[in-house]
């Protein structure tokens, strides 16, 4: 077929206008399919929240258009299958047949497909930005055919959901934006280190931490503050001492070494005369996050990790539990010197006067959040009988706030006494 139009006449340029105006359409058609599709809901989401300040204002002119993901691809896939069809109508009125399919290939390959995506795909977020109010008369206009094709790819396929990362990839993906992976990120080695330890702390448990019970440092109940064991304590430099009764993984309740300033070696004071406050027992399967929740509380930054045993013991009868418990009771009160036994009632009544009121202490410190009383975290042993395991269980070690806190540094954590022994 020859062509109808002959150069230069009105009709003519105005062909030619169509036919221009049709590959750039075409090819914007293309680029947004392309620029928008890319772009997650997720990302968006980000960008809106925390990017910078204009891509703030790109990220929230693209979310209203981008939500109905498949509305949006229905509608620019239409448009541009209707701008390649007329392109060809138009061009067959000024070239020959085989002429106006060549240029229409040639046109639509290059400017409509190569160039357009290659440049959405690296400026789709200010691309999409800007031609948004474009976009949604484009959708209002396509709705009769976009909309009933749209929902029938919603009922077949779903929504798309989402595309969030699991922990394994979310760690990956934060070594990848560490300075140290050569890729332009700016996380240091302890920023990478410290979310990888938090996103694998919720894999670990209590005994994946914990000291076992063979290598701390424990005291008996019975044993007298006097200089060799006040000695020891400092030596071992720690802030709270482990105390036992009869056995040492029979771990009853802690000292608090900074309340034992006050002790004189040379009255060889016993241990159970001092403040001895309650240690909690955790099962040895407890996640940490578990266990970092409790110690945050403020009643205990140490507890012991108990093991259940598989043994299975016959009840005892209530005789034996009556004697098993006035074993394990500890006499304080009973007979002694009478220098011991000024010296308990001076100490309980320090004891008494060292607790703040809850008012005035409340008054003082409004971060404090006080749970229960303070007085509820002391183990009394006046005449009570002493905690002590069951049967069924068996305490394995020690854990610490300072070994979760390890755990999620993924370091040690060293103090003056610890490198004291390290140089030593």
């Amino acid at each position: 077929m020859a062509a109808e139009l002959e150069c230069c006449e009105a009709n003519f340029f105005i062909h030619i206008a169509v036919i221009a105006f049709l590959v750039l359409f075409a090819g914007l058609m293309s680029g947004l399919t392309l620029g928008l599709m890319s772009l997650s809901l997720v990302d968006l989401e980000v960008l809106a929240k925390s990017g910078t300040p204009q891509h703030r204002q790109y990220a929230a002119k693209i979310l209203p258009v981008v939500k109905n993901q498949h509305l949006l691809l229905v509608t620019l896939l239409v448009c541009n299958a209707a701008a390649m069809e007329t392109l060809p109508i138009f061009l067959d009125s000024l070239v020959t047949a085989w002429g106006a399919i060549l240029i229409s290939v040639t046109l639509i390959l290059l400017f409509g497909e190569i160039i357009p995506q290659s440049i959405c795909s690296r400026y789709g977020l200010a691309i999409g930005a800007t031609v948004a109010p474009f976009v949604r008369v484009l959708v209002f206009v396509c709705l009769p055919v976009a909309w009933p094709i749209s929902k029938l790819l919603d009922f077949l396929l779903g929504h798309r959901r989402a595309a969030l990362f699991r922990r394994a990839e979310l760690k990956t993906l934060v070594d990848l934006h560490g300075n140290e992976a050569g890729k332009g990120g700016e996380l240091t080695h302890d920023e990478t280190t410290i979310i990888a330890g938090a996103l694998e702390l919720s894999d670990k448990m209590v005994k994946d931490a914990m000291t076992p019970i063979s290598d701390i440092f424990v005291i008996d109940i019975n044993a007298k503050l006097d200089r060799d064991l006040m000695n020891l304590i400092l030596e071992k430099g720690h802030s709270r001492v482990p105390v036992y009764y009869e056995q040492p993984n029979n771990i009853i309740g802690l000292v608090l070494v900074k309340n034992l300033l006050t002790i004189n070696p040379d009255d060889e004071t016993p241990v159970k005369n001092v403040t001895i406050r309650r240690i909690p027992r955790v099962p040895e399967t407890l996640p940490l996050y578990d266990i970092l929740n409790e110690f945050q509380k403020g009643l205990s930054h140490m507890a012991v990790v108990v093991r259940q045993c598989d043994k299975i013991h016959p009840l005892p009868s209530k005789d034996v539990k009556d004697e098993r418990v006035k074993e394990v009771q500890v006499d304080v009160d009973g007979e002694g010197t009478p220098q011991e036994r000024m010296l308990r009632t001076k100490r309980s009544l320090q004891k008494w006067k060292s607790f703040p009121n809850r008012a005035s202490s409340f008054k003082r410190s409004k971060t404090k959040k006080w749970s229960k009383d303070n007085d509820a975290d002391i183990l009394h042993l006046n005449g009570n009988p002493l905690p002590k395991l069951a049967e069924e269980e068996e305490a394995v070690g020690i854990i610490t706030m300072e070994d979760v806190i390890e755990e999620l540094l993924q370091e040690e954590i060293f103090d003056e006494t610890d490198h004291h022994f390290e140089d030593s």
